[in-house]
């Protein structure tokens, strides 16, 4: 797979009716190591990255006065199971082996018609599947910046690695993000 194509890849999204900023984001959003320990290595335990991938963006909305998102275990599950569809189908699409975008939202029992949804996902192989790579194309791409910064109240991440379009050890990453409103 070459640069352009994986680059393409880790700028794929589904934004729901979201407005995505016009620039770039400020590396001030994105937090130092430090302060999201764990965030450059793609060997650690896969809690502790997603707890780093967590940190991340409640530092990016923190720096724009928004509240945290609360993490929450089912949409975890919903985001695993994304990134284990992608794996499994060889299918780096938010239809994942032919289902539909909120197929897993459903699954785990998230959703129904006062729900607001959005995902994003992401892969990369060695040090491009880092936490801090990932978060970062996602925070300067506007589309996924806006998931990222907008209007909802929570967050599942998902990572798995494995094989995908024959790159060994790929991490496959997915945000899933909602709100409840009745």
């Amino acid at each position: 797979m070459g640069r352009k194509t994986l680059l393409g890849a880790l700028l794929a999204l589904l934004a729901l009716g979201l407005a995505a900023p016009a620039t770039a984001a400020p590396p001030s959003l994105i937090a130092a190591p430090a302060t999201c320990p764990g965030q450059g290595n793609p060997a650690a335990p896969e809690a502790a990255q997603m707890r780093a991938m967590r940190c991340l963006v409640n530092f990016a909305r923190e720096r724009r006065g928004l509240s945290r998102l609360r993490g929450l275990p089912v949409l975890d599950r919903a985001a695993r199971g994304k990134s284990g569809d992608i794996l499994r189908c060889d299918d780096f699409s938010h239809e994942a082996c032919g289902r539909e975008f909120t197929h897993w939202f459903e699954r785990v029992g998230y959703g129904g018609r006062c729900a607001a949804l959005a995902e994003n996902i992401a892969w990369g192989t060695g040090s491009r599947g880092s936490v801090r790579n990932i978060f970062s194309a996602w925070i300067d791409s506007p589309s996924h910046r806006a998931n990222i910064l907008g209007g909802f109240e929570e967050i599942g991440i998902g990572l798995r690695v494995g094989s995908l379009e024959g790159n060994r050890g790929a991490h496959v990453w997915t945000q899933e993000f909602g709100s409840r409103s009745c």
